[in-house]
C-alpha cells in the first residue's frame, strides 16, 4: 500500500476534477477540449479564492480552493480525509474492502460498461425508440412523434395556403422531447425506458459537444470515406447493454446487503 496508495489518491483527484471542473485543476483556463486553443485566463471569477505561487519560469496564479490552499491542494487534502477518517473509525479492514469490492467491482464490471456504450450510441437508440414510440402512436391515432411535420409531402405544398406545412426531413431521427411528450405504451415504462432514454439523451449531448469542440480545435476537415465504418448497434446489442446495467444492480445490492447482514450478526467470527 506504500505505493498503491498514492497512486489511487492520484487518479480519484484526477478524476473529481474532470467531473466537477471539467478537468481544470488549476482555476485559470487550463486544458480542456473545450477551450484547449484559448489562451490561459489570468483573470479569476469574483467567488474564486486566489493563491499566488513562484516557480521558476515565474509566477503563476491558482485559485478555486478553499482558506489559504488551491484547487490542485484542497482536492488532494479532500481525497486524504475521505480516505484517512474511515481508516481511523473502523478496526476490520475487511467490511470496508467487502463493500468497495462489492459496488465498485459491479460498477467498473458492470453498471459502467453498459452506460458508457448506452451514452455512446445515444442517438441511435433515441431514434430506436422515437420508432417504436412512434409506430405505436400512429396505429393508435396519435400524433406522430417525429421532429419534423409527419404526413406532409412535396405535394400537399399549396402555392398559397398555410405557410406552417414543410417538407419532412430526417423522419427517422427522433429527440428526447419528441420521445417524452406524448402518450407512451406501458411497455415503455415497464422496460425502464425513462431512464434508460435520459441516460441515452445525455451521452448524445455531451458527445455531440466534444465532436463540436474537437472540430473547432482541428478545423474540421473533409472526411476519409475509405476508413472502415462500424455497423450501427442493434436491438440485440442495446438488449446485452441493459442486461449489464441491471445485473451490476443487482450485484451491487446483493454484495451489499449480504455484507451488512454479516456485520449484523456477527457471521465472520
Amino acid at each position: 500500500m506504500f505505493f498503491t496508495y498514492p497512486m489511487e489518491s492520484f487518479v480519484a483527484r484526477h478524476v473529481l476534477i474532470m467531473l466537477v471542473h471539467n478537468g481544470d485543476m488549476d482555476a485559470r483556463g487550463g486544458f480542456t477540449l473545450e477551450n484547449e486553443s484559448l489562451v490561459e485566463q489570468e483573470e479569476l471569477g469574483e467567488d474564486d479564492a486566489t493563491v499566488n505561487t513562484t516557480i521558476s519560469t515565474g509566477s503563476v496564479i491558482e485559485g478555486g480552493g478553499v482558506l489559504c490552499m488551491n484547487r490542485r491542494q484542497t482536492w488532494t487534502i479532500m481525497c486524504y480525509l475521505v480516505t484517512l477518517l474511515p481508516a481511523l473509525v473502523v478496526n476490520d479492514i475487511g467490511p470496508v474492502l467487502s463493500l468497495t469490492g462489492a459496488v465498485g467491482g459491479s460498477c467498473i464490471s458492470y453498471i459502467g460498461p453498459g452506460l458508457v456504450y448506452l451514452g455512446v450510441n445515444g442517438e441511435e437508440f433515441l431514434n430506436k425508440v422515437g420508432g417504436w414510440l412512434d409506430r405505436w402512436r400512429r396505429a393508435r391515432g396519435y400524433t406522430a412523434s417525429s421532429n419534423n411535420t409527419a404526413g406532409v409531402s412535396e405535394g400537399d405544398l399549396p402555392v398559397e395556403g398555410n405557410a406552417s406545412l414543410a417538407i419532412p426531413q430526417d423522419v427517422d431521427k427522433f429527440s428526447y422531447e419528441s420521445i417524452t411528450s406524448g402518450r407512451k405504451p406501458l411497455w415503455y415504462y415497464l422496460g425502464l425506458f425513462p431512464i434508460w432514454t435520459s441516460v441515452a439523451n445525455s451521452g448524445a449531448t455531451h458527445m455531440q459537444k466534444k465532436i463540436d469542440a474537437a472540430t473547432a480545435v482541428t478545423g474540421g476537415g473533409a472526411v476519409d470515406e475509405s476508413k472502415e465504418v462500424l455497423p450501427p448497434p442493434s436491438t440485440w446489442d442495446f438488449g446485452v447493454c441493459f442486461f449489464f446495467i441491471l445485473f451490476g444492480v443487482v450485484s451491487a445490492v446483493a454484495g451489499v446487503l449480504s455484507n451488512i447482514y454479516v456485520q449484523m450478526y456477527a457471521l465472520d467470527e
